[in-house]
């Protein structure tokens, strides 16, 4: 049984024929969204040429989530507290990383190259979008990281397979963001850079969003990378 199996079947944005599909992108909403909430920003990269894209959009599991009380909701992972880098659900951490690394491994069961998918995220989708490029097994194309951070910075080193140093890696931020400040994503640049791996970071002023500039650049750098 696959650890795919246990979850809601995901929105699936793509070419109605499956032989035009040249490229896959598979993006993690943030907590207490779904699937559907970057849905509209799929269908903005399509009519900017992106036509030839698979987009997945999984549902994370129903888990009840700390810093909202206890209430259950859709979350990769628990979130403690304010401090998203203290007391971190590594256990769930991990796990939403195989979630992302089965997704990943079943588009290229489906004949898509991994050099040709992108693992995309935001907030908490973004965190684990990092995670697990990070630690897969092949190179990837690259990795979308939306209003995030990297998680469990401390085990990155150690982790980090050799066949991802050269990960491209789009991080981007608000500066205005009261959910995730952006001190805690230029941490995470600072964490990356002191074990060689580059970013390429991008800033707007907004707050825990997304904005059209943003989706200006993402278009320019899925260009580049697929």
């Amino acid at each position: 049984m696959s650890i795919l199996d246990a979850l809601d079947p995901p929105v699936v944005i793509a070419p109605s024929d499956p032989d035009k599909v040249r490229a896959a992108v598979v993006w993690l909403h943030g907590l207490g969204a779904d699937g559907n909430d970057f849905v509209p920003v799929a269908q903005e990269l399509v009519r900017r040429g992106f036509d030839d894209v698979r987009f997945i959009f999984p549902h994370a599991p129903l888990r009840k989530v700390t810093i909202n009380g206890g209430m259950e909701m859709r979350a990769w992972y628990d979130i403690v507290g304010a401090d998203l880098d203290r007391g971190e659900d590594g256990a769930g951490v991990r796990e939403s990383a195989r979630i992302a690394s089965a997704l990943v491994e079943e588009q290229m069961a489906l004949g898509i190259e991994p050099g040709r998918i992108v693992l995309a995220g935001f907030s908490q989708g973004g965190a684990i979008a990092l995670h697990a490029a990070l630690r897969f097994p092949r190179l990837l194309a690259g990795v979308l990281a939306l209003s995030t951070y990297l998680p469990l910075p401390k085990t990155v080193a150690d982790e980090v397979r050799s066949e991802n140093r050269d990960l491209a890696i789009f991080l981007a931020h608000g500066s205005e963001d009261p959910i995730i400040p952006l001190a805690l994503s230029d941490r995470s640049c600072d964490r990356l850079a002191e074990i060689d791996i580059e970013v390429e970071t991008h800033t707007y002023p907004m707050p825990h969003s997304v904005c059209p500039e943003e989706i200006r650049d993402i278009a320019n750098w899925l260009g580049r990378v697929l």
